[in-house]
């Protein structure tokens, strides 16, 4: 089965809760006010103010706490006055029956996407090495085109602090990219040099370096903490961080531009007194 690329951050989605528990789409129905002045996209994490759904400050965090994610709305039209529903909530509607449905449950997996910094739309990719750690939201702006979020996470090479709004639980292996080259040199420096890859290849920061061995992965503990793109087949210098394991023969560059996350505890307001 192939799977479409992940071009770009396209918010929070649902996918389970923790323990492997069935999302069943269970959501709830809460109110924005009436010409609410901004707009709030499929996949925005959101807050209550003075009882009425509002974008969330961003990046999401513990000051910046939320009560869930935005997965469209409905109203009646002022012009028409007709019931309409909608991918995402363009700002400014002049109606007193604005609803936001919210996914609002503390215990949900979401979807995301790691980009190259808080504000980029750039897709980088989320290291082995994050898994089970902190990472930091994103501030980006959603689009009017599509109705969707353009917030996802940044990529880092390393956990971010305990203050940061989620944890990743797990990697998304289905739409994971692999770019197979041959070890040069540098074996726990930071300064990783592979040859064979194809021309034109960018590899995101994030990136993970496995030894092929036998066909078998073996995760050398490192990953790229910076972007490069390949210009020849011959020698490309990656900068990566110190290996924990012996590089050497086929190797094969990871890019996961997936994972699954959870909102931190202490972050989401249901998990706060």
């Amino acid at each position: 089965m192939a799977y479409p690329i992940v071009s770009a951050p396209y918010g929070f989605k649902p996918v389970n809760l923790i323990g492997g528990q069935v999302y069943a789409g269970s959501t709830r129905n809460l109110p924005i006010a009436y010409n609410y002045g901004t707009a709030i996209f499929n996949g925005d994490p959101v807050v209550l103010t003075s009882g009425y759904v509002t974008i969330a400050t961003v990046p999401v965090n513990s000051t910046n706490v939320i009560i869930g994610y935005f997965a469209g709305c409905y109203y009646t039209n002022p012009t028409t006055k007709q019931r309409l529903y909608s991918q995402y909530y363009p700002g400014n509607v002049t109606s007193g029956d604005i609803t936001a449905i919210v996914v609002d449950d503390p215990d949900v997996v979401l979807k995301v996407v790691a980009t190259a910094s808080a504000s980029s739309s750039t897709v980088a990719s989320f290291s082995q090495l994050l898994v089970g750690g902190n990472v930091v939201g994103g501030t980006q702006v959603g689009s009017v085109n599509n109705g969707d979020s353009s917030q996802g996470v940044v990529a880092a090479t390393a956990p971010a602090a305990t203050s940061a709004g989620f944890r990743v639980l797990q990697l998304v292996p289905d739409t994971q990219i692999s770019t197979g080259g041959t070890y040069v040199s540098g074996t726990g420096t930071t300064t990783l040099t592979v040859s064979g890859l194809p021309v034109g290849t960018y590899l995101p920061i994030g990136t993970d370096v496995y030894n092929v061995i036998n066909g078998q992965l073996q995760f050398t503990g490192s990953s790229l903490t910076a972007a490069s793109t390949v210009t020849t087949t011959g020698n490309t210098a990656l900068t990566v961080t110190a290996s924990t394991a012996t590089v050497s023969g086929t190797v094969a560059l990871v890019q996961t531009p997936e994972a699954l996350v959870k909102t931190n505890f202490g972050v989401h307001r249901y998990n706060l007194a």
